[in-house]
């Protein structure tokens, strides 16, 4: 049976899922400054509209001319991201009451506090120093952070899953390593947006007709970029856009090299349903960013792009969490494992003894 909690953890999940989305769609509608303030809309808690608020924008952001569609993208993506942290708030309220009385995990809940408010001042500064590229970037992975941790509690609160029998060393380590490479992935792929460096390759395999064109890697890593200029559109120069998009499509056959180790070792270990996870997930971004390539960077394509890429998380999330190591498993008052799909369900036993599998 679910923790007291666990519904309102996957509600804040799929919320969270959706502010990621809507994140993307503001960042590649260039809408990231519809709103040149922060919290609200030129002075207001909506996108100005009326003689007199168009008037009062007009006199206070002279540089930044109304566009309604641009702000109202950025004004629905604060709201949604709002109404997440008032969530994950009530999650780390209700953690806090309950842990005493029924041992309701809190550290997570609490870190997920802080990372949700650490999330809001990078979407201030995001607006504040105009699209800084590593606020833009941090502000990104923030949000996969977020997502990351709200799906890692609504599992520990679903006691759905047993703990699995020994696995091989190797397995966890590859596993752990997968992690790491889609995180890496997934933050130069935020690097990219930031630098608008997706169309800076038009052609696959090649780039500019070429298998290694002239790149400036120095720049389009340069980490310590001013603060003060409109990064709105990106300020590197071709070259340096070429050598991160090439850096993101390098990262892409890492990634893809490594989870397939993972899946052929899932397999291997009778995890079948794991592993087909994993090679769906990898399939759909594989294809989603091909796509994006080719298509030349269509917006819903985009989009699913972003989407993709919180699934092979949320996957790798859900491996590494299933395949923690348990020498012997609790029966009876505790639980057995049933094999589901090659995944292991956790289901109530009987007598009360211990198990070794």
């Amino acid at each position: 049976m679910a923790r007291p909690g666990f519904r309102l953890a996957v509600f804040a999940t799929l919320l969270a899922l959706l502010v990621v989305l809507l994140g993307a769609y503001t960042r590649l509608t260039h809408a990231g400054l519809g709103c040149p303030d922060w919290p609200g809309c030129y002075g207001f808690i909506g996108v100005p509209k009326g003689e007199a608020q168009l008037a009062h924008a007009e006199l206070h952001f002279p540089d930044h001319p109304v566009e309604a569609a641009k702000g109202w993208a950025e004004m629905v993506h604060r709201y949604f991201a709002g109404t997440l942290a008032l969530v994950i708030a009530g999650l780390a309220l209700q953690a806090v009451r309950r842990h005493a009385r029924d041992g309701q995990p809190y550290r997570l809940p609490l870190l997920l506090l802080g990372v949700v408010l650490a999330q809001a001042a990078f979407g201030m500064w995001t607006v504040t120093l105009k699209l800084w590229p590593q606020v833009v970037t941090a502000h990104l992975l923030g949000g996969f952070t977020t997502l990351s941790l709200l799906f890692l509690l609504s599992l520990r609160l679903s006691r759905a899953f047993a703990p699995l029998p020994k696995l091989p060393l190797s397995l966890r380590r590859v596993a752990a390593l997968a992690l790491l490479v889609v995180i890496g992935q997934i933050a130069l792929g935020g690097w990219v947006s930031a630098n608008y460096a997706a169309v800076a390759c038009i052609d696959l395999p090649t780039c500019h007709g070429q298998w290694w064109p002239a790149v400036d890697f120095s720049n389009g890593f340069h980490l310590t970029q001013h603060v003060g200029p409109n990064y709105l559109g990106g300020q590197l120069d071709s070259d340096a856009r070429t050598a991160i998009h090439i850096s993101h499509r390098l990262g892409a056959v890492l990634v893809t090299v490594v989870l397939l180790t993972l899946s052929w070792k899932l397999y291997r270990c009778g995890l079948a349903g794991l592993a087909r996870c994993v090679l769906l997930a990898l399939a759909l971004q594989v294809g989603l960013g091909i796509s994006n390539v080719v298509l030349h960077l269509p917006l819903a394509v985009a989009v699913a792009h972003n989407a993709g890429g919180a699934l092979l998380l949320l996957c790798m999330v859900l491996v590494n969490y299933r395949i923690r190591v348990a020498d012997k498993v609790r029966v009876g008052h505790g639980w057995r494992l049933t094999p589901v799909a090659g995944i292991g369900v956790a289901q109530p036993m009987r007598n009360d003894t211990w198990r070794r599998f």
